[in-house]
């Protein structure tokens, strides 16, 4: 559905993306995930020719989105990072302006705002101001409008950031509704658990590829040993755990991560750990998880 081929976008002196590259088929939902700053939004809004790239290539449909982007538009929905519909007008008319703007009206708009009604739950609310909507009908209805007119194609930046975990888990509900009726659908996200609701995805850090693959692959990209500590993750014991030659601690939830090199163990380290106030006996050995692999890949960059 879409080849995206060593695409780097600059401002000014500043590099934002570095030759990036992925592909994405049609059924098929992708990630970009990434801290704040990493280069998500560039490229998302280069995918729907928003900003001129410095070099490389999009294609959706083996055409250029650059070149021959009045083909392709219609086969594009995109949801951009801060909500931009218009707050004044009620639900249904943000509905129907944007149905409008691709033609679709009469009969089909009706058709496809019931269809939308149905799976957004926003029935109820449709003579309310988008302005006064909840952050999550909002999202759900920014949603409705990227996909009112049938786009085979979906761009999603950052579409849950803020919104409330209810909200976020129906939001993923639809999305994986849309992608077995056969949208290609990318999607950047800071959150690693959306992560592995995705096909597959990347990470990208200052701009450059870290790792592709799906969640397993992505997750199986870390390199050592890591055992769980269940106490308090206090700025102070992380701080004496990272100053142990050979051992890091990162936050994990309500505990610890604590990594080792492959093969090594924690009892090689037993007077240090307990002098940080850990006995061994605390440690749980774990497998690595999607946030484990993306700290190890950008220390590594560091």
């Amino acid at each position: 559905m879409i080849t995206v081929d060593n695409l780097s976008i600059s401002y000014g002196n500043i590099k934002a993306v570095q030759d990036f590259s992925f592909f994405v088929k049609e059924g098929e939902i992708y990630s970009l995930v990434g801290p704040d700053g990493a280069g998500k939004t560039s490229i998302m809004r280069a995918l729907c020719n928003l900003l001129n790239p410095e070099s490389g290539t999009v294609t959706i449909n083996e055409r250029s989105v650059f070149e021959d982007f009045d083909s392709v538009k219609p086969l594009i929905g995109y949801m951009p990072q801060s909500f931009s519909l218009y707050p004044d007008l009620s639900v249904e008319e943000n509905l129907k302006f944007f149905s409008g703007i691709y033609g679709t009206t009469g009969q089909r708009y009706r058709d496809k705002r019931d269809y939308m009604y149905t799976f957004s739950n926003l029935e109820p609310f449709a003579s309310r101001r988008a302005g006064a909507l909840s952050g999550g009908m909002k999202q759900k209805l920014a949603l409705s409008c990227a996909l009112i007119h049938d786009p085979k194609l979906l761009i999603l930046d950052e579409p849950t950031t803020g919104v409330d975990p209810v909200s976020r888990r129906q939001f993923w509900e639809i999305l994986a509704e849309l992608r077995d009726r056969g949208v290609a659908i990318i999607v950047s996200t800071p959150y690693m658990d959306e992560v592995a609701r995705c096909d597959r995805g990347s990470f990208i850090f200052e701009g450059r590829k870290l790792a592709e693959g799906t969640p397993p692959e992505l997750a199986a990209k870390f390199e050592g040993e890591i055992y769980y500590l269940g106490v308090e993750p206090n700025s102070e014991l992380i701080d004496a755990i990272n100053s142990i030659p050979g051992i890091s601690g990162q936050r994990f939830g309500a505990g610890i991560h604590i990594y080792l090199r492959k093969g090594d163990n924690p009892e090689n380290y037993r007077d240090k750990l307990k002098s940080a106030g850990i006995e061994v006996g605390q440690l749980e050995k774990t497998g690595a998880v999607l946030e484990d692999a993306f700290i190890q890949l950008v220390q590594k960059k560091q």
